[in-house]
C-alpha cells in the first residue's frame, strides 16, 4: 500500500516488513484455523483418513490464502489531516480533519482509519470505511480537548486491512504527524497604569530624538534621497557640508516579566496548582503588554530571556510582536520547574542589559511572579528593583496555598523598602482583581490580595 500527502498533514504509508509481518496479523480466528488444521492433519495421518486430512488441509490453507491476499494489496491511498487550530489554550478544543482518498484504479475494501492521540487528548479516534471507489475519497473529524498546557503529537494515521473472513488483520502507518500545542489560560486585565510606567510609546505617540526649539535639533549628514525640504541650513553653515534633520521615530516601552520556575519554590502539581496560576498570570500579563505596545520579554530564575533576539531580548514591533507573543506562548506551553535554588541567573540577566543604574528608563516595567522567598532570594529579588522604572511582585507563597501560618507579610515587606508594589497571592484569586490593585497601589506598598 502506497500514499502521498497533496498538501496539509499527510504522509507515505510505512510497511511494516515482508510476509513474515504479514503472517503475523493473523486474528485469533486465524491463528485457531492454523491450529485446528494442524491437529486434523495430523490425526487423519495417523488414523488414515483421507476426508479428514483435506478439512484440515483447508483449514490451514484458508488463512494463509488470505494473509498472502492482503499483503499483496497495492490500493494507492493518501491520507491528509488537518488541525485547526495549531495553538489552543487549556481547556479549549481544536478540531481534526481527516481525508482519506484512493488515487489507484480499484475500489478498496472494508477499511478502518485510527489516528494516535496521547491519552491527555481523550480515546484514540476510530473510523470505519466502507468501500472507497477508485478516484473516492472520505472525509471525517473528531475533536481533541486537554486541561492540561503543553505540546502534544497526533499522529501517526493508522490503516487497519482485514479480510472477509476476519482471519487476518494488518495495520500500515502513514508516516506524517502534526503537533497540537496547549498554551495556558490567559484572561483579559483591566487598562491600569502601573507605578513607573509609560505608555507603550511614550507619553505621545511619537518621540522626537531631538529637544525642543529650533536651536536644540540634532541634525544628521545628508544622504542620498533624503527629502531636500529637511535640510537644516544653520547647521549645514556651522560644519561646512549639507546636513538634515532626524526623523521621529517611535520609541517603544520596555516590559520585563519574570517568572519564577524553581521547584522548591511550589508545592503541589495540578491545573489548581499554585505554579499553574502563576504561569497563566504570565501569560497573561505578556498578552496584555503586547497589546499596549510594550517591548516585552519573557525571563525566568534561570536567566533564560525569550524571545532572546533584538535588543536586550525584547520583542520588536508589528509583525515580529506577534510573533514573539506565538513564541513566548509557546515556551509557556513547556515550562517546567526548574532545578536551581536561587534567583541568580534572573538577577544577572536583568543586571547586564538596559541603562546604568539610575538613568531613566533602565529596563522600562518589571513584572514579577515568585513562588517561596527565604531570606537571602528575598534581599536578591529586592535588588532586582534598581534598573527598574517600576516593578511590581506577585508572590505565591506555599504555605499560604497550604492554608499555614505564613512569613510572606516580612518578604513584601522587604521588598516594598526597596521599592517594588508587592502583592500576596492567596489560592484561587482572580488575576484580574490583582492587576487592578497593583495599579492602584502606590509605589512601593505591599498589599494582600483579594479572593475576586
Amino acid at each position: 500500500m502506497s500514499a502521498g500527502a497533496p498538501g496539509g498533514a499527510g504522509g507515505q504509508v510505512r510497511d511494516p516488513g515482508g510476509l513474515r509481518a504479514s503472517l503475523a496479523g493473523l486474528t485469533t480466528r486465524g491463528r485457531s484455523f492454523l491450529a485446528a488444521g494442524t491437529a486434523a492433519a495430523v490425526c487423519a495421518y495417523v488414523l488414515g483418513q483421507s476426508q479428514l486430512l483435506r478439512v484440515g488441509l483447508l483449514l490451514v490453507v484458508l488463512p494463509l490464502i488470505c494473509v498472502l491476499a492482503l499483503h499483496r494489496t497495492r490500493h494507492r491511498v493518501t491520507g491528509t489531516r488537518r488541525l485547526s487550530p495549531l495553538r489552543v489554550p487549556a481547556g479549549g478544543e481544536a478540531r481534526v480533519q481527516l481525508r482519506l482518498e484512493n488515487v489507484s484504479r480499484v475500489p478498496t475494501g472494508l477499511l478502518m482509519l485510527q489516528d494516535r492521540v496521547p491519552y491527555v487528548l481523550g480515546p484514540r479516534p476510530r473510523f470505519v470505511l466502507d468501500r472507497v471507489e477508485a478516484g473516492g475519497r472520505r472525509e471525517v473529524s473528531y475533536r481533541v480537548r486537554s486541561d492540561l498546557r503543553g505540546r502534544y503529537p497526533l499522529g501517526p494515521l493508522q490503516l487497519r486491512l482485514t479480510d472477509p473472513f476476519g482471519l487476518v488483520e494488518l495495520t500500515r502507518s502513514f508516516s506524517a504527524y502534526d503537533t497540537l500545542t496547549v498554551v495556558p489560560r490567559t484572561q483579559p486585565l483591566p487598562p491600569v497604569r502601573m507605578t513607573g510606567e509609560a505608555n507603550g510609546y511614550g507619553d505621545g505617540t511619537r518621540r522626537s530624538l531631538a529637544l525642543s526649539g529650533e536651536d536644540d535639533v540634532i541634525p544628521r549628514g545628508y544622504r542620498r534621497g533624503d527629502d531636500l525640504r529637511r535640510v537644516h541650513w544653520r547647521s549645514t553653515a556651522r560644519y561646512g557640508e549639507l546636513m538634515v534633520r532626524r526623523e521621529e521615530q517611535p520609541q517603544r516601552s520596555k516590559a520585563t516579566v519574570l517568572l519564577d520556575t524553581r521547584d522548591l519554590a511550589y508545592e503541589g502539581a495540578g491545573p489548581d496548582s499554585a505554579f499553574e496560576w502563576a504561569v497563566s498570570a504570565a501569560a497573561s500579563t505578556l498578552l496584555h503588554v503586547l497589546e499596549q505596545g510594550f517591548s516585552a520579554r519573557l525571563l525566568t530564575d534561570t536567566g533564560d530571556s525569550v524571545p532572546g533576539d533584538g535588543a536586550g531580548g525584547f520583542s520588536s514591533g508589528g509583525q515580529e510582536s506577534a510573533e514573539a507573543a506565538g513564541l513566548m506562548m509557546d515556551t509557556l506551553a513547556i515550562v517546567g520547574h526548574s532545578v536551581g535554588e536561587g534567583l541568580s541567573g534572573a538577577y544577572e540577566a536583568l543586571r547586564g542589559g538596559g541603562s546604568a543604574p539610575g538613568s531613566s528608563g533602565g529596563d522600562g516595567l518589571l513584572i514579577a511572579f515568585f513562588g517561596e522567598l527565604d531570606d537571602v532570594q528575598a534581599e536578591m529579588a529586592a535588588r532586582m528593583r534598581q534598573r527598574s522604572a517600576g516593578a511590581v511582585a506577585f508572590v505565591l507563597d506555599p504555605a499560604l496555598w497550604a492554608g499555614e501560618p505564613s512569613r510572606v507579610e516580612q518578604r513584601l515587606s522587604r521588598l516594598r523598602d526597596a521599592g517594588w508594589t508587592a502583592l500576596a497571592v492567596p489560592p484561587g484569586a482572580a488575576f484580574g482583581e490583582l492587576w487592578r490593585q497593583a495599579g492602584n497601589a502606590p509605589l512601593g506598598t505591599a498589599t494582600s490580595g483579594g479572593w475576586g
